[in-house]
């Protein structure tokens, strides 16, 4: 079973999963031809995080594939080019790419197939073109003025002057040439030759820090998942600089209340989901960083005793004033879910954070670089700061569920800040409420937004719902935008615990679909 945001991506894992590969080698074909459809979303210019299970070893593992600030990022270089925030575009938010090196990481470690396999669907996309689907076609207009900023991205994905229409057909020729490079001579071929060399060379004409020695010097990380228990599941994320911490620190908190019996989305349930949220992105503003440089206390933070702490906090009939500071920033992302015949499951997230990331792209290439480095914090000290060869506070958080030690559920909602929150909501719909798995993405659900203090409530909850939050002092927003990507989306893949059968589901705010063999 493949779940992805675009069905051809999802045909492509599909077709590998046929041909006889594993779910690490579906995951990184998805992956490439989301690159291909996707293109604002996601690509070689961006950064991977992912949880791979291997069933016949019962193992788990974590990989952190996320780019690093270049050796001549600091606080003070920042604040020399007038800097006092971190920008949201342009060439000083671009860290070193890190989903190449990842894929090509994941394929050594977990894989079957050779990259040059694994990348064919894509080069296939890329060359006939594909006909752009709605929501796709619709994120690309958002995206035109960052585009237009950029010749070379004008150049590439406004070829005609404007984004392309739902339906039009649009090929990628310099992305499957690079395709084509990649599949003959590998991961070297993007840290340490030809497109190495164009994306130091395109940092440098834009005035940017990236230099060879930045894309020579990176490789990504195998890591320990983080996890915690929740009513007999257990829940595993990837470590910061992940912000899968937060999801793990509203479920402990959550825990300690008999949530069905307040009924789904009724105002006592939202309140404590909020409230909680809001104490998880507290602690991760202060913690969520690259482990390299700061000390993180994740066995005090996931404990159950802190968990309590933070639950008496809670005030069951007032909202909690404003908690932390960082966090209404949207991004663009795409999640991916594949399980294998033999029981092998990735989780995968694959990402340029904002639409078309930083909206510079490398000339001759088709690689449209990342904007990460706008996750930084300019205040001194902060354990966010950005530094020389510094991960940042990453958004981008894939999810695997056990129980009783087997594979449960793999799931992911992309979507910047939202996705701890909307991952903490689709759970509680199928543990707490047990709903399938199609009904729990399907839900409506809400985002609190850090740095208004306020939450924003998509169609579907009663008028009568959103007052009682608001007499609880929640500041309300409604939007009834029925495309707004501001409440995520989500791609799942649950294991039916007798039988072994893969329940699917993929989420309406996008153009995905789940797919299957039996």
């Amino acid at each position: 079973m493949v779940a992805s945001s675009q069905p051809l991506a999802t045909l492509a894992g599909v077709n590998i999963l046929q041909q006889g590969g594993n779910a690490v080698d579906a995951a990184i074909a998805t992956a490439a031809a989301l690159n291909v459809v996707e293109p604002m979303m996601t690509g070689l210019g961006g950064d991977v995080f992912a949880l791979v299970y291997l069933h016949q070893k019962r193992e788990l593992r974590a990989l952190n594939a996320s780019g690093r600030a270049p050796y001549a990022a600091s606080l003070e270089t920042m604040r020399r080019l007038g800097y006092q925030r971190m920008p949201e575009t342009g060439i000083h938010t671009v860290t070193v790419p890190g989903a190449l090196d990842g894929w090509c990481t994941l394929l050594r470690a977990c894989g079957t197939m050779s990259l040059s396999q694994v990348l064919e669907p894509a080069i296939t996309l890329a060359e006939q073109g594909f006909p752009v689907s709605e929501l796709t076609a619709l994120r690309w207009e958002e995206g035109r003025a960052r585009l237009e900023a950029n010749a070379a991205a004008a150049r590439t994905y406004l070829p005609a002057g404007r984004a392309p229409a739902p339906g039009e057909v649009f090929r990628q020729p310099d992305l499957a040439s690079t395709f084509k490079k990649l599949a003959q001579g590998g991961r070297d071929v993007f840290y340490q030759g030809e497109i190495a060399q164009a994306i130091a060379g395109c940092s440098q004409e834009n005035g940017g820090l990236i230099t060879m020695q930045d894309l020579n010097d990176h490789a990504s990380t195998w890591v320990s998942p983080i996890s915690t228990s929740y009513r007999g599941y257990d829940i595993y994320q990837c470590p910061p600089n992940s912000q899968g911490l937060i999801t793990l620190l509203a479920l402990n908190i959550l825990e300690g209340y008999d949530l069905k019996s307040l009924g789904h989305n009724s105002p006592e349930y939202l309140h404590l989901l909020i409230e909680a949220l809001k104490l998880a992105f507290a602690d991760a503003e202060h913690y969520v960083a690259d482990p390299d440089f700061v000390d993180i206390p994740l066995e005090k933070l996931l404990s159950k005793a802190y968990a309590e702490q933070r639950r008496s906090l809670i005030d069951r009939n007032k909202a909690l004033p404003k908690v932390a500071g960082a966090g209404d920033r949207e991004g663009d992302t795409v999640y991916l879910a594949v399980v294998d015949k033999d029981g092998n499951s990735a989780s995968f997230i694959n990402s340029l954070y904002q639409g078309f990331g930083s909206g510079v792209v490398v000339a001759g290439t088709g690689v449209c670089l990342q904007n990460r480095g706008a996750l930084f914090s300019l205040e001194p000290g902060h354990p966010n700061c950005i530094a020389p060869h510094k991960r940042p506070y990453h958004t981008i958080i894939p999810a695997m569920v056990f129980k009783d030690g087997a594979l449960f559920l793999t799931f992911g909602v992309m979507g910047g800040f939202m996705q701890p929150q909307g991952q903490v909501q689709v759970l509680l719909n199928i543990i707490d409420f047990g709903m399938d798995v199609q009904t729990a993405l399907d839900a409506p659900r809400f985002r609190y937004f850090l740095e208004r203090n306020s939450c924003a409530f998509e169609p579907g909850f009663a008028p009568e719902v959103l007052q009682a939050l608001a007499d609880k002092g929640h500041r309300i927003i409604r939007l009834d935008d029925p495309y707004s990507q501001k409440f995520g989306g989500g791609q799942a893949i649950m294991v039916h615990p007798a039988s072994g059968a893969l329940i699917a589901g993929s989420d309406p705010r996008k153009d995905g679909c789940a797919l299957g063999l039996w």
